[in-house]
């Protein structure tokens, strides 16, 4: 039904796709495997309209077609179900399945009992049983996810791109999901899968293509490939690592975390499940996780971002620690250098002193007014011990390498003179050079007596620089390595556990 043939994709120079090569089956699911940064999301923008800029072509039905945005491609019958899902939560299903291409009628008003009844008719050829004007805020995840479907459904869509789909639904839900994809072949649909959950595929998958570093490394059906040869064939690769040997580790236990558990905000789905480790003065500790395994929000509940909905015993530094907000935590010793640095870590607009200061500014102050010069002091400090490469103090953040940019959230971090630094994906999005250049400084900073909590999805990257490693799949620890015997297959089989 579609062939992607030769698709190259650069973004400023760097090459996100080389030559990836796919063909989709009519009444068939192919299931798209690789690592988190392979390039399957990119691939399927391209196939879905979201980015028209690139080389090669998508053949449609024996024609050669170039989506100019989304629309076209879904007019021409290609529609993403992604894995956040993409409804208006106070507006009922009727509305959102319409949300863009109303029906109306001869006199230009909408139709809303025709809107309404093919509502019907596609929840009830889905098995969904719930009315048409129910609010999408009041279905469940796996509900919702029903309704993204019978979206792609009203687009009377050939090709249905699944992204993640089973990340954020239960068991049950699952099942039901899985029914409507046998459902969707029988119509001669063409599904694709993507998914970290390989037990999954084992269960709907016809085909596989594996993804790795850009590149199309191997297609194939699914009879007779063992969850062990997909692994395999995911990683494949001889990496040259250069394993951190950090002196300055002790024995001292800096961070102690007992039963930590999260709670989806409106139910009691645990986000977290009973999460425990220690975290020792002067090491690294590693934490990797696919996509949904519950990373960020454990750095989040560590920083006191979400009290209400958090249950741990914590001690930090010897001393019982609850940490009720972020002020509380960050007072405490704890600090966050979060995954998104230009929505969360900088204000792009303001200047470098500004951006390092923000942080703590309670020290800046005197009579209510900001010290200039103590702010000055203290840009100048970070910007030589971090190497930060500005014109000066004063240059717009945003006009500065995204290495740099890192750079100054953690220096804007370090000034809260914290006792422990959480680093969720420290080097995403920059080059090379300046992921060397934030090894060094991570390796520095532990060998000062810090204690480093690093999360990041790169495998060579976790195992380079990690004195010790913890895995995480879906909200909870599934495996503790020292760094010298992790491998990446005993990583990512962790990480892709099935603990339910």
């Amino acid at each position: 039904m579609l062939a992607a043939r030769n698709i190259c994709k650069r973004f400023s120079g760097v090459t996100a796709l080389e030559n990836v090569n796919l063909e989709l089956a009519a009444g068939k699911v192919t299931a798209i495997i690789g690592e988190n940064g392979a390039g399957k999301s990119t691939l399927m923008k391209i196939l879905s309209g979201v980015y028209d800029d690139y080389e090669g072509d998508i053949i449609f039905k024996g024609n050669t077609v170039r989506f100019k945005n989304t629309r076209d491609a879904q007019h021409a019958g290609i529609a993403i179900i992604h894995q956040e899902l993409n409804l208006v939560p106070y507006l009922t299903i009727t509305e959102n399945l319409f949300l863009g291409r109303e029906l109306t009628s001869r006199w230009g008003t909408l139709d809303k009992k025709a809107m309404r009844l093919r509502t019907e008719e596609l929840l009830l050829k889905l098995k969904l049983n719930v009315s048409p004007d129910s609010l999408i805020a009041d279905l469940k995840v796996g509900q919702q996810q029903v309704v993204e479907i019978a979206k792609a459904l009203l687009y009377d869509a050939e090709v249905i791109i699944m992204d993640e789909p089973t990340s954020a639904i239960s068991e049950s839900e699952v099942d039901v999901l899985f029914e409507n994809i046998a459902n969707l072949k029988k119509q001669n649909k063409a599904i694709v899968y993507i998914s970290h959950k390989l037990n999954e595929l084992f269960k709907i998958a016809d085909h596989y293509t594996v993804l790795r570093d850009g590149r199309t490394i191997e297609s194939g059906g699914m009879k007779g490939i063992t969850h062990d040869m997909l692994i395999h064939k995911m990683v494949g690769r001889e990496i040259d690592i250069v394993r951190n040997s950090n002196a300055a580790i002790t024995k001292s236990v800096l961070l102690k975390v007992d039963g930590l558990c999260l709670n989806k905000p409106g139910n009691q789905q645990q986000l977290l499940k009973n999460i425990c480790f220690e975290l020792y003065k002067g090491e690294i500790l590693g934490i990797f996780g696919l996509m949904g395994a519950g990373r960020t929000e454990l750095m989040e509940a560590l920083l006191g971002m979400h009290p209400e909905l958090t249950k741990a015993t914590v001690t930090l530094d010897d001393q019982p620690a609850k940490f009720k907000s972020t002020t509380g935590a960050i007072k405490a010793g704890m600090a966050l250098v979060p995954e998104d640095r230009k929505k969360d870590g900088l204000v792009l607009g303001l200047d470098v002193k500004t951006n390092i200061s923000l942080s703590s500014l309670d020290k800046m102050q005197g009579a209510g007014l900001i010290k200039n010069k103590a702010e000055l002091e203290l840009a100048h400090k970070y910007i030589a011990a971090l190497k930060i490469k500005t014109s000066s103090e004063k240059q717009t953040v945003k006009n500065l390498s995204g290495g740099n940019q890192q750079k100054i959230v953690i220096a804007k971090c370090l000034a809260t003179q914290p006792k422990v630094l959480m680093l969720d994906e420290p080097t995403r999005g920059i080059d090379i050079n300046a992921k060397n250049e934030i090894y060094k400084l991570i390796a520095e900073l532990a060998a000062s007596g810090l204690g480093i909590i690093m999360v990041s999805s790169e495998l060579p990257e976790i195992i380079a620089v990690s004195d010790r490693i913890l895995v995480m799949a879906e909200g909870a620890i599934t495996a503790e390595f020292e760094a010298g015997k992790a491998t990446e297959d005993n990583i990512l089989k962790a990480a892709i556990a099935d603990i339910n």
